[in-house]
């Protein structure tokens, strides 16, 4: 005989209603969908926007500083790096310093492919926080968030 208990549903509602993990995962997948689409016309997604501005640096930043800043483990931020480095966007270069690392640049076609897109993304933005009662105070939250595992969430450093 089976020893089997049940999750009561009123905890699936409460657990619905109060997960802070559920409600950040939702917003952020709603959030996503809307940058993808008004960035759609520069030839970018969100996530590309994103990493493309985490690279418009003085100095070409290292790769784990840049997985770093976007929270994303190497093999997945390599994974992404793929196509814009085929679509002439990035560059990849051995660090000059240490040949195990790699230091990531935006090549003039990033550059422009960031130009025509930071409109589109203060567009969207600003639409973003107008639906916002304090969108500043999300942002402080959500970096707060972040930084409990440890991430540097203002890093722009080599």
């Amino acid at each position: 005989m089976s020893t089997e208990s049940a999750v009561a549903f009123a905890t699936t509602l409460h657990v619905r209603d109060t997960c802070m993990c559920l409600h950040l995962q939702r917003a952020a997948r709603a959030v996503g969908r809307r940058f993808d689409e008004c960035l759609r016309p520069a030839g970018l997604t969100a996530g590309q926007f994103s990493l493309l501005m985490s690279l418009n640096r003085p100095e070409p930043p290292t790769i784990g500083s840049v997985a770093a800043l976007l929270a994303m483990d190497r093999t997945s931020l390599t994974a992404s790096l793929k196509p814009l480095e085929r679509r002439g966007l990035v560059r990849i270069a051995v660090d000059p310093l240490d040949r195990r690392s790699r230091r990531l640049s935006l090549t003039p076609a990033g550059h422009a492919a960031l130009l025509a897109a930071l409109p589109l993304w203060q567009l969207e933005h600003a639409a973003i926080d107008r639906l916002l009662s304090q969108p500043d105070r999300l942002r402080g939250d959500l970096l707060a968030l972040s930084a409990v595992d440890g991430g540097d969430t203002h890093s722009s450093s080599g």
